[in-house]
């Protein structure tokens, strides 16, 4: 081979990696932020729950190692698209603004949003939902929850949260009235306070669906993980995923 021919194939492969954007160099970036138990978060330094167990199991699958990539929950489309990232898996519900600028896999998982309160408070939502909660909503920042609250509940006075464990305390010490975020969570919390005085309201407000992010264009990443989703779906994987970390039907 001509060495100036080398020179510019190795200028190519060089700037390709910089990006972020080798094709399949055998190691799958995959973006989390841990702070969605039980989908994804961290136990004793380490990484656990739905999103970690399928993640494994994806890369296996497509003969890769997995690397997890920490990423603050507001950064990670940005990180995907800035080829930090291959696949964002954590517990991201699929929306129209965001498919403007990822890609999304198929469903796996259907969830929606939900609150977690004070056990005397429950029975204030024995009827629904109202039309305009009253007192102070904590949320996730730049979460759906945070979206609909700003959305649907422009009144209402909103205090925004970097973590769950932020919010229960606040709702602990009464400095919020209502904690809301996806249903998953929200039941986790509920199961893991529920000596505290803590419980999730009895109401859905609405249905969301969980998918997968990779960048836009990544099409033969996205058809190795939508088969991928389908072949645990159908082989039962997936379920046995989600009875290991929540309380789903048998």
């Amino acid at each position: 081979m001509k060495p100036k021919l080398t020179r510019l194939i190795f200028a190519a492969i060089l700037f390709c990696s910089r990006l972020g954007l080798t094709a399949d160099n055998g190691e799958l970036r995959v973006g989390v932020s841990p702070i969605f138990p039980p989908m994804v978060f961290k136990q004793d330094k380490q990484l656990m729950g739905v999103e970690i167990d399928l993640a494994n199991d994806l890369a296996r699958e497509l003969g890769r190692t997995v690397t997890f990539v920490e990423i603050p929950w507001e950064d990670q489309i940005e990180s995907l698209n800035a080829g930090k990232i291959d696949i964002i898996m954590s517990s991201m519900s699929i929306t129209g603004a965001r498919k403007w600028v990822v890609d999304f896999s198929r469903p796996y998982l259907y969830i929606g949003q939900m609150v977690l309160v004070r056990r005397e408070d429950v029975n204030k939502y024995a009827l629904g939902f109202p039309l305009s909660p009253r007192g102070t909503v904590g949320v996730l920042k730049a979460t759906t929850g945070d979206f609909m609250v700003q959305r649907e509940f422009p009144k209402t006075k909103r205090i925004v949260y970097k973590s769950p464990t932020e919010a229960v305390q606040a709702l602990k010490k009464n400095k919020i009235d209502l904690f809301l975020s996806d249903s998953t969570l929200i039941c986790y919390l509920a199961g893991t306070h529920a000596t505290e005085n803590l419980s999730a309201a009895p109401v859905q407000l609405n249905e969301e669906s969980l998918g997968w992010a990779v960048r836009k264009g990544d099409e033969k990443l996205l058809n190795e993980v939508n088969a991928f989703i389908q072949k645990v779906g159908v082989s039962g994987k997936l379920n046995q995923v989600f009875q290991r970390w929540m309380a789903v039907p048998q």
